[in-house]
């Protein structure tokens, strides 16, 4: 919707939330099966995330303040629906439930089959439950925790009022749905990445806890951690310290140690000698379209940066948050953006046009910077004039496990890249679990390694490669083989049931409803933004670029059986307060990328909801 304000309630028929079905069942509920009816009287958020979505990782975060202020009121259930093949394995989903520390239920849907019922098209996507047990409110994508913060409110007093609104869990033995996990005393936690530290000791960011360690040559044994161990953004000594979700490392030409602190979205230095760590760039908080991309590192916002390396008298970071390249110069202290758009996919060229989809790890060599580049399954990289390249991946939606030619392999949602002595590249092929090998001079893709769990990085130690093995918690030294490992070749697409729709003209609507109190921000032009393309290409006769118009008119081609669109929403409201000379404004945005099916009994319309709101009828009951 384009009004500058929200349209007004309209009587209709309330629809009933569907029921809660999943085969994997349910995590963080000690062992207990939950259906609607035993939440009635709660106002029920459900949360459909996949652990591999940075945007989802986004929303959990976001919604944390909520789920507490709410908690004796507001029950969060997250209903985990795979991408990838790797996230359909019930235990993998137990073990991102961990690493994120998610603090509410979680029903494991690997079949798709509550998403389907929902008529969910993204991730992340919420959907507001009252607690009669109506569907209220539907949002997609990140940035929606204030406009929900709000409708719980009113839901809250309208329920009160009612006496349909239930408060407390005293009669759950618990305490409330959530029963967290017994904790495993291991010495790391779901480690991210690992650097070797002239020392010869290596430095791990333990993520899951917080902290880093630094541990012994042997790989094992625990000198000291740096960090306190829970969530914050603390500068000073080591026993002072905090971070949140550290992932990516870098050393620095004066011995010193970038950190990319993730869900903090800061860049943080550590130096080994003193033990201190500071602050070199980002606000601890989320960069937002809108914002400033340069300036001064200290004052411009960053989004989940993944992973450093230090290329060319920068500390290049893969900010997966946006899909974006950055680097931090400590010449003059300043951030700016270096390679990427913020749309996610597949695109190569000049930095300034490229499109990335979650960078989350690099490699510098002389001569190029690799990205593994995990939600396109890819390995690029970028040549030191700035253009962007890729030398395995085709796409968003193709992934597995196949060796061969670069043109023809597959990866699985990679997180690490490791240059090796020869020039070529270690790929941590994170969801197949193995460690894959990119030679640039042949063009071929090799497996080195299988029956790795989630590795998440590598280093080099001499003649031997230490795995980051995150789901496994350590780190595995293993000897570089002379010959890769031959396993079977296996291809994917992802399972998102294709979307049938009519060959020729299909109209595209972007549902864009302000949540209530705003209203859309018009004061310096358009506030809503939407970009259109498609793979392939040849799949759209018309349509495709950017406007400012959230409805869109496409002309399918007939001669193309099935693709994939790609579409990117914005839209910036503003509190609607004539007494308010400066409003706060929020952003709503959203990725989508839709596979379609052409056939003549498909749809002619494509809705994809950004936020929207069902009315609730003055009289229902």
């Amino acid at each position: 919707m384009n009004e500058s304000s929200p349209a007004p309630a309209t009587r209709r028929p309330r629809v009933r939330a569907p029921e809660l079905t999943g085969a994997g069942g349910w995590l963080n509920t000690g062992g207990k099966q939950y259906s609607l009816a035993d939440l009635r009287g709660r106002i029920v958020i459900l949360d459909f995330w996949t652990f591999c979505c940075v945007n989802c990782l986004h929303v959990l975060d976001e919604l944390r303040e909520l789920e507490e202020k709410h908690r004796d009121t507001v029950v969060i259930i997250g209903v985990h629906s795979p991408k990838f093949v790797h996230e359909t394995e019930h235990r993998a989903v137990a073990d991102a439930v961990e690493r994120y520390g998610v603090e509410h239920p979680v029903l494991d849907d690997p079949d798709l089959a509550t998403w389907k019922q929902y008529a969910v098209r993204a991730w992340p996507t919420l959907v507001v439950i009252d607690p009669e047990g109506y569907v209220v409110a539907q949002h997609a994508g990140e940035g929606h925790a204030h406009a929900i913060e709000r409708l719980v409110g009113e839901l809250e007093a309208e329920h009160a009022a009612k006496g349909t609104l239930r408060r407390g869990w005293g009669h759950i033995p618990e305490g409330g749905p959530y029963v967290p996990p017994e904790p495993e005393p291991t010495i790391l936690r779901f480690p991210g990445k690992a650097l070797l530290l002239p020392s010869g000791n290596f430095l791990v960011s333990d993520t899951t806890r917080h902290q880093l360690v630094e541990l012994a040559a042997d790989g094992e044994t625990v000198v000291r951690r740096i960090g306190q161990g829970g969530r914050g953004l603390t500068d000073g000594p080591a026993d002072r310290a905090r971070f949140q979700e550290p992932q990516g490392l870098a050393l620095l030409p004066d011995g010193t140690v970038v950190v990319a602190d993730t869900v903090n979205h800061a860049l943080r230095r550590f130096d080994p000698a003193g033990g201190g760590t500071t602050t070199l760039a980002g606000t601890g908080r989320q960069w937002m379209q809108g914002e400033a991309t340069s300036g001064p590192a200290r004052e411009v916002s960053l989004s989940s940066p993944w992973d450093v390396a230090w290329w060319e008298g920068r500390v290049w970071t893969a900010m997966a948050g946006v899909h974006q390249l950055w680097a931090y110069d400590p010449a003059d202290g300043t951030v700016s953006v270096t390679a990427g758009t913020t749309n996610e996919g597949l695109v190569d060229g000049p930095g300034g046009e490229a499109w990335f989809a979650q960078p989350s790890g690099l490699a510098a060599t002389p001569e190029r910077l690799w990205v593994a580049d995990s939600e396109t399954s890819a390995l690029r990289w970028v040549d030191p004039e700035g253009h962007v390249h890729t030398a395995v991946g085709t796409g968003l939606f193709d992934f597995g496990h196949r060796d061969g030619d670069a043109g023809q392999a597959l990866l699985q949602h990679p997180l690490g890249v490791t240059a090796l002595p020869d020039g070529s590249v270690a790929v941590s092929d994170t969801y197949n679990h193995a460690l894959r090998r990119y030679d640039p001079a042949t063009g071929q893709v090799t497996t080195l390694a299988t029956d790795l769990r989630e590795p998440s990085g590598a280093v080099l130690a001499g003649e031997d490669i230490v795995v980051v093995e995150s789901a496994r918690h350590r780190l595995t030294r293993l000897r570089l083989p002379e010959e890769a490992v031959r396993v079977e070749a296996v291809a994917h697409r992802t399972q998102r049931a294709a979307t049938e729709v009519a060959p020729g003209p299909l109209e595209l609507d972007v549902i864009f409803q302000a949540p209530a109190g705003q209203k859309l921000d018009t004061r310096y032009g358009p506030s809503t933004r939407l970009l259109v393309s498609a793979t392939p290409p040849e799949l759209l006769l018309s349509g495709e670029g950017a406007g400012t118009d959230l409805s869109r008119a496409l002309e399918l081609n007939p001669a193309v059986p099935e693709g994939v669109l790609h579409v990117s929403a914005m839209a910036a409201s503003c509190d609607d307060d004539p007494v308010n000379e400066y409003p706060a404004c929020h952003v709503h945005q959203q990725d989508w990328g839709v596979p379609v099916r052409l056939a003549g009994s498909g749809t002619d319309r494509l809705p994809l909801v950004l936020a929207g709101m069902d009315a609730r009828p003055d009289d229902a009951s």
